[in-house]
Formats: structure tokens, sequence, C-alpha cells
């Protein structure tokens, strides 16, 4: 029998309602689905599943030398994420590289060149390397030296709750629970630097429509840059006593002064699972306006959710929105894509898809066949691949 650890860590640290605590927990889910016997499977089906044992394990108070392999699913380049001595064979998930592309943006620091130089060490020695897309496969290889054949690409999944809904009360209820106007631009996620949401702002602001932003760091972005406790070093307590914000906020200032003083932006901070599914469903358009990522997991929400989107034209959005295999009558292409650096170019596509019927109801039925690609089934088995190829 042998016995693998996944990291269970994520679902109880601050990425739990974020993106790598939706990916742990619902990689976990699909694999506890996945490696259950059926009663009724064949003598093949049970050869293929027997002898493997998942177990949902916290890395940090665990006895990790009882595993035959570990599976790591956080990686950060500047922080020790990866321990000194791993007992085992162990394989890291790298979700981005985001703190890399954008070094102004995310300065190491001294404390943290030196990490990165032992975090790329410690990759090194990993078995193999999973990834959500061939965007952040080609950033490995390039800034930390993985070979490509030890990195496999295993893509993420909208949960089943996000789905388009049957018309009814909802509507009107949900309108009246968050204030949300007639229509409306979304966007779901943090504030970061890559994330673009100052030019999002600017762009409804040309196309004349309510921006509304669903996310906690969005809300909760007033002191943000001068929490006591973030600060690690002598430049950021010398930036705090200075009354500077960390290069990393340095556009959170003027983010706060559009946020409060654009009547037209609703920050909705933190939203339940169950509501989110019906302000994606109430929602106009969806515009991810992102300078980079790593995927783009709230794209394939608003696609499951039927609703029309705006993309930035970037490489890991560009990939999941026209990755998807042609079927006869779809083209294939299941968002309008704009420069992420010209605001008016983003606003020219929303209002396109706003006075457009026929564009809208030709991207809502492109997104609903996109998303079908993506399944927390087929990420599951790409995993469990990856497992029984280092095993073996």
């Amino acid at each position: 029998m042998k016995k693998i650890a996944v990291d269970s860590g994520p679902l109880v640290s601050g990425h739990k309602v974020r993106g790598i605590g939706v990916h742990t927990r619902e990689l976990l889910l699909a694999l506890d689905e996945k490696t259950k016997i059926p009663r009724k499977a064949t003598k093949s089906q049970r050869g293929k599943l027997k002898g493997l044992k998942i177990e949902a394990v916290d890395f940090g108070k665990a006895d990790l030398s009882k595993y035959d392999l570990l599976h790591f699913q956080y990686f950060h380049p500047f922080f020790l994420t990866i321990p000194p001595k791993v007992p085992t064979k162990y394989i890291v998930t790298i979700h981005d590289l985001i703190p890399l592309i954008y070094p102004k943006h995310y300065p190491p620091g001294i404390k943290g060149k030196i990490r990165f130089m032992v975090q790329k060490a410690r990759i090194k020695k990993a078995e193999a390397i999973i990834t959500i897309s061939k965007t952040s496969k080609k950033d490995i290889v390039r800034f930390l030296g993985v070979p490509q054949e030890k990195i496999y690409v295993t893509y993420l999944a909208p949960r089943k709750i996000f789905r388009k809904l049957e018309i009814g009360n909802w509507k009107l209820e949900i309108k009246r629970r968050y204030g949300l106007p007639g229509r409306f631009v979304l966007y779901v996620g943090d504030v970061n630097h890559n994330k673009n949401v100052l030019g999002l702002v600017n762009a409804c602001k040309k196309a004349k429509i309510h921006l509304v932003i669903c996310g906690k760091q969005a809300k909760d972005i007033r002191g943000a840059a001068f929490n006591l406790e973030s600060l690690e070093g002598p430049q950021d307590w010398a930036r705090y006593l200075f009354g500077k914000p960390h290069p990393e906020q340095a556009h959170y200032e003027k983010l706060l002064e559009e946020f409060e003083n654009t009547k037209t932006i609703i920050r909705l901070g933190y939203v339940p699972d169950e509501d989110l599914v019906q302000i994606y469903n109430l929602a106009t358009v969806y515009c991810q306006p992102s300078f980079y990522e790593g995927f783009g997991l709230s794209v394939l929400e608003a696609f499951a959710c039927g609703t029309p989107v705006v993309a930035a034209k970037t490489q890991a959005l560009v990939e999941i929105v026209e990755g998807a295999p042609r079927r006869r009558g779809f083209a294939g292409q299941a968002a309008l894509f704009a420069d992420p650096n010209n605001p008016k170019e983003i606003a020219e596509k929303i209002s396109e898809l706003i006075k457009n019927k026929s564009l809208r109801i030709k991207m809502v039925n492109e997104g609903q066949e996109t998303v079908k690609k993506f399944t927390w089934k087929k990420t599951a088995e790409s995993t469990l691949e990856v497992y029984k190829e280092i095993l073996k």
C-alpha cells in the first residue's frame, strides 16, 4: 500500500478563501471520489486503484516519514514553503511566479533574495512540479531552472455550485440585499498590482456603468499598506515611519481614492458562494482586466454562470478561453479580449457586449461550451497520473 499525503495547510490558513485554498479543497474531494473503488468495478479498474491511499495532512503537525510521497500545495519564491529536510519523495504545486514577473512591485529585500536561493535549490529536489497552466510552466522553466519534462499541467475548474440559474425571485432579493444596480460589470478577486483593478475602474467610468467588486481585499484596503503585522525588515519599518507604502501596495492610495470618491463603484467584500453565484448570474458583464495571471478561475466561474466576459489579452487568460476543443457551430473564443494597458479598449469591449444582444448570446453559449473542458474530475485524474508516475 503506497501512502500519499496532500498538504491540507491551505484549508486553515489565509489561503482558505482564495484560489490556493479552493484548489486544495476541491482537489482533495475529487481525489477522494476518484480513488473510491465501485462495487461493480472491473478487475482492471480495481487494479488501477488498489494499493494507493491518499490522505489530507497538516504538514506542520504530522510525521511525514510514514508516507511514500508528499504533495506540497503551495510555493512562494520569497518564503520558505518547503522544509530543509523532507523525509521522502515530494512534489510541489506552483500556481504562479507573479512576484518574479514584477520585481519592482514585489521586491524581495535581502531576506527574500536569500530565501529565493534556498527555495530554488529545494524545488529542484522535487520529483515533479504540478502547475495550473502552460503559461506558468514556461515561467517555472525560466525562473527556477526546472526541466520542462518534470512539470505537469493540471487545469483548475469551477465548483459545481457555479451554474446558470433559472429566472426567479432570487434576482430581486439579491439586488436588495447588496444594493445592486440594474446593470453592472462584475470583478471577483484581489486588488494586487497584476490584477489591474485601477484600469478596470477607469474603463467602467468611460463606459458609464457601475462596477461591483467581490473580495475581502478591496473592502479592507484602507490601512492595508501600513499593517504592523506585515512589517519584517528595516526597509519595511522605514517605509512605515515615513508614511510610504510597500511597493506591492503603492497603487492602493490611488485605488482607495477611486473607491471612496466614485459613486458607481460598489465593494461588497467577502461574499458567500451561494450569493456569489447569484451575483455572477445577475451581472451584465464579467471583466478580468489582469496584466498577468497564472490561470483565471473567475473567468471559468463566469462562463459556468452564463455571464458574458471581457478578458485581458494576456497569456494564461487566452490559454483557457481559447483552449477548449472547437465544436461544430462554435468558434472556440468565449470572451472578448482587450489590451489591459488600454482602459479605453476595455471600455469599448464592455460597451459592445452591453449593446449587442446577439453578441452577448453568442458569448454566453461559447462560454458554456468552453467551461465543459474544465472539471475537477479531470484535475484529479491528471494529478493521480503524476502520483503513479513518481511511485512506479
